[in-house]
C-alpha cells in the first residue's frame, strides 16, 4: 500500500480512517505548510506485546487499588520482604 501524505487539520478530522490504513499496512506522512513532521505506522506485532503486558500489570494495579487500602500491619510486612 502506497504511502499518502496529510495536512495537519485533515489528519485531525480524519484520524480513525487514517489508523485504519495504517493497521491494513499503509503509511501516513503528516505535513505541516508542506514539511512533513511525523509519519504513522503500524506497529510491528511483536514489539506490541510488551505494551499489552505493561496494560496486564496497570489492571491489576487498578484491581488492587479498588479493594481498598491494605492495614498498615499488611504494608510494613510486604516491605520487609522486598
Amino acid at each position: 500500500m502506497k504511502a499518502v501524505s496529510v495536512g495537519v487539520y485533515e489528519a485531525k478530522t480524519k484520524l480513525p480512517r487514517l489508523l485504519a490504513r495504517v493497521a491494513r499496512g499503509g503509511e501516513v506522512i503528516i505535513t505541516k505548510h508542506d514539511k512533513p513532521v511525523a509519519r504513522l505506522t503500524s506497529i510491528p506485532r511483536e514489539a506490541s506485546m510488551p505494551l499489552q503486558e505493561a496494560l496486564d500489570g496497570l489492571a491489576q494495579i487498578r484491581a488492587r487499588a479498588r479493594r481498598g487500602p491494605e492495614s498498615l500491619k499488611d504494608l510494613i510486612a510486604a516491605g520487609r520482604r522486598l
